[in-house]
């Protein structure tokens, strides 16, 4: 977390709902995604920004905290922005030395503003109070951290396609007595197994409290004739003898986009493989596309007319080395 004004980054107001917000998001996300923009420095800085705003504004309890106390809130972990906090001490009763206030608030408490990340007497009780006390408040919290709904654990099976490109994929959640239709955005280059997490999504909690999350499994499902393996594709190629022998263009399938032309290099054997540069899966963490192998498969015709068999006759008869000669 840093010192960005979340706002801003998603050029949103303070006070926009959290349909703006999740639509502000996904545009600012579409315009700045390394796939759309690759090189560009500026994009993948701001699209870092852009997961991070959303991160905290897209999170109704993480959004409240942020409000109230900036990036200061608990849980904004190292390097959140808070900036160096100078030391404060203080002489506890009876002398015994000064006190860090800052080791014992964790630099959460804004001494210049008097606004705190929590309730700085919780911190006195930590300091001051007997084993028995502490043990009765760690319960109280654990208490407060039961006080929501259960998670809900589903696995969701996609296409392929999906899993590469991204897009909407339509889930049924039972909830209770009825079932809720949800349309959840897969990410590009999701892969298998991946978990996906709804915020507030799940059962829901006690009177007051917020409700579970829906944690959904990826399995992507298996596709015609592609095959996945990292970010890489794969997919047989049939072609005939004549253009294995001589060389030919011929049209493959890619998923990311309409058919390509392929050259097929003269003498090409069965089982070689041809490489479509980045025409693979997106990689969520390098922001760079796999490759597409294209395994060649020669495929010799089951029946032949008559002028076809002699064709094939007098090629055997001109043909000079059979290919297992000095093979065993």
């Amino acid at each position: 977390m840093s010192d960005l004004d979340y706002y801003k980054v998603l050029e949103v107001s303070r006070g926009a709902s959290s349909s703006e917000i999740r639509k502000a998001y996904r545009k600012l996300v579409r315009q700045n995604h390394p796939d759309s923009k690759p090189g560009d420095k500026a994009a993948a800085e701001k699209f870092k920004q852009i997961q991070e705003a959303y991160g905290i504004l897209g999170d109704s309890e993480k959004r409240a905290q942020y409000d109230r106390f900036g990036t200061t809130f608990p849980g904004a972990g190292p390097g959140s922005g808070a900036g160096t906090q100078p030391t404060y001490t203080w002489t506890g009763p009876g002398g015994g030395g000064p006190i860090d206030l800052n080791q014992i608030f964790g630099g959460g408490f804004d001494f210049g503003t008097g606004t705190a990340a929590f309730d700085p007497r919780d911190s006195f009780e930590n300091v001051f109070n007997q084993p028995e006390q502490r043990k009765s408040s760690g319960r109280r919290q654990r208490s407060r951290s039961r006080d929501r709904g259960e998670s809900i654990r589903l696995e969701i099976e996609i296409p392929l396609q999906i899993a590469a490109l991204g897009g909407d994929q339509d889930v049924r959640v039972q909830k209770a007595d009825e079932v809720e239709h949800l349309t959840v955005k897969i990410p590009a280059g999701v892969k298998n197994g991946s978990v996906i997490r709804l915020s507030g999504q799940g059962k829901p909690g006690p009177a007051g409290s917020k409700p579970g999350d829906l944690l959904l499994k990826v399995k992507i499902a298996r596709h015609a004739f592609f095959r996945s393996e990292g970010s890489d594709l794969f997919l047989d190629v049939p072609v005939s003898p004549s253009e294995a022998a001589l060389g030919a263009k011929i049209d493959v399938p890619t998923l990311s986009e309409e058919a390509v032309t392929m050259s097929i290099p003269p003498g090409t054997a069965s089982g070689t493989k041809l490489r479509l540069k980045e025409k693979g899966l997106p990689n969520q963490q390098s922001g760079s596309r796999g490759d597409q192998f294209c395994t060649v498969k020669i495929v010799v015709p089951k029946k032949l007319n008559a002028d076809v068999q002699k064709l094939y006759e007098d090629l055997a008869q001109l043909e000079q080395q059979s290919p297992r000669d000095g093979l065993w």
